[in-house]
């Protein structure tokens, strides 16, 4: 596949790798870099796609994923200066901080009720990264498990329990509405 192909077709996934990005980052200027991070060595690994297996969005998945949580690790190895240490505590529960935005077509974040955008936060990373890939994204379990890099079975897991989570939590929710 030439460059200028694979260029076209990595861009029509960049809402969907931004999306999930805001997911697991939980900051704008954070996923930004992040997604920028993502499509840098996409690009620069572009030659090697084809033998990979996946499809372009699975691999920009694999991508991101690798790199947060590569981040993280290097984050957590990182000593934080005590200025830093305060700092982060402070905007953390500034007010003013507004929630990652979504601008899927399909699903319209700003309406949906606040309790739901709290309880799938409230879910382990683990939880809502699988959640997310496989209910919004709309992709298949075997999709998930390539993008995490762990067995089918714990995809599906991680989703069911997800999903018990979820009912748990939304329980009063659901009686409000009827649907229990």
């Amino acid at each position: 596949m030439d460059r200028a192909t694979f260029e076209k077709l990595a861009v029509e996934h960049l809402d969907a790798v931004h999306r999930m990005a805001l997911q697991l980052a939980k900051q704008p200027d954070v996923a930004a870099d992040l997604v920028q991070e993502t499509y840098l060595k996409a690009l620069r690994a572009s030659a090697t796609f084809e033998e990979r297996g996946k499809g372009i969005r699975a691999w920009l998945f694999t991508i991101l994923h690798n790199t947060f949580y590569s981040d993280l690790r290097k984050g957590q190895r990182r000593p934080t200066a005590v200025g830093e240490f305060f700092e982060a505590s402070d905007t953390e529960s500034a007010p003013e901080d507004a929630p990652p935005a979504w601008d899927l077509a399909s699903l319209d974040w700003e309406h949906v009720d606040d309790r739901l955008k709290q309880a799938i936060d409230d879910l382990s990373p683990e939880h809502r990264e699988v959640l997310l890939l496989w209910g919004v994204e709309g992709l298949k379990y075997r999709e998930v498990g390539e993008i995490l890099g762990v067995p089918l079975g714990t995809v599906m897991s991680r989703l069911h329990r997800a999903r018990k989570i979820l009912a748990e939590s939304l329980e009063e929710f659901a009686a409000e509405l009827g649907w229990s």
